[in-house]
């Protein structure tokens, strides 16, 4: 109810389409297909854009904070990336005001968790943009002071969006100081075949020694650096000495 007496309307998911379809850039969503990779055989094969870009996107969801549930599904089961893209903000937000101190609704953060896990097992988180939009927002936040199971069952996964959540869900982790979940991911993912979740766990583990603990990362180093792919230990040594990153990636192989 407004505070005049009369129910507030809800916003929908067409409403949401329409305000991006409103700024819509062809030119922009052909650049957005090749860099995303929508061709045959890639890994985003057949992903729909309509060229909006993240901040306008970003901006456009501002809007549409109070989207229902079955509104932000319908988003999630079309097939353009940017409105998966506003669907997943809005879900992000609505769990940051679900988790607010003095408001925190521990109801409405688990049915936001089980939503967004029940999205990404239907195959709707199924870009890295997407992914890194929300996991670390949603469920890195969800389960910081829970079990963490989940997140090793997901690693585990024949599906790559699902095993890049997982990853980057431990970002929330870093931000408080918390290494051991990304560093027990990363050791079980050093073998992973996806160039994608090689940057992903090498960002991570960038993350801990710039965010939690240089050391933490050299002792990862020191066991699994010969076993990195190229790629990973790129990415985790980065902000190292130009000395320790010719050490490392020097190692036998």
């Amino acid at each position: 109810m407004t505070d005049a007496g009369h129910t507030q309307r809800e916003t929908t998911a067409a409403e949401v389409r329409a305000a991006l379809a409103a700024i819509a850039d062809p030119e922009r969503a052909a650049g957005a297909a090749r860099y995303f990779q929508t061709g045959p055989g890639q890994y985003a094969e057949g992903d729909v854009f309509i060229g909006v870009t993240v901040p306008q996107t970003r901006a456009v969801v501002t809007r549409f904070t109070a989207l229902p549930l079955h509104e932000i599904d319908l988003l999630l089961a079309g097939p353009v990336h940017e409105h998966r893209l506003a669907a997943l903000l809005i879900l992000v937000a609505q769990f940051a005001r679900a988790s607010a101190r003095r408001t925190r609704d521990d109801p409405r953060r688990r049915a936001l968790a089980e939503f967004y896990l029940a999205q990404l097992r239907a195959g709707r988180v199924n870009n890295w943009d997407l992914v890194d939009s929300s996991a670390p927002g949603l469920l890195g936040e969800y389960l910081f002071d829970r079990p963490r199971g989940l997140l090793a069952d997901l690693a585990a996964s024949e599906v790559l969006w699902q095993r890049r959540v997982a990853v980057i869900a431990t970002s929330a982790f870093i931000r408080r100081g918390d290494a051991t979940t990304t560093l027990d991911l990363a050791a079980r993912l050093l073998g992973d075949p996806e160039p994608l979740m090689h940057k992903a766990v090498g960002w991570m583990l960038r993350e801990v020694g710039a965010r939690v603990d240089r050391d933490l990362l050299l002792g990862f180093l020191d066991l699994h650096a010969g076993r990195m792919p190229r790629t990973m230990l790129s990415y985790a040594t980065e902000h190292l000495s130009r000395e320790l990153r010719a050490h490392y990636r020097g190692l036998p192989r």
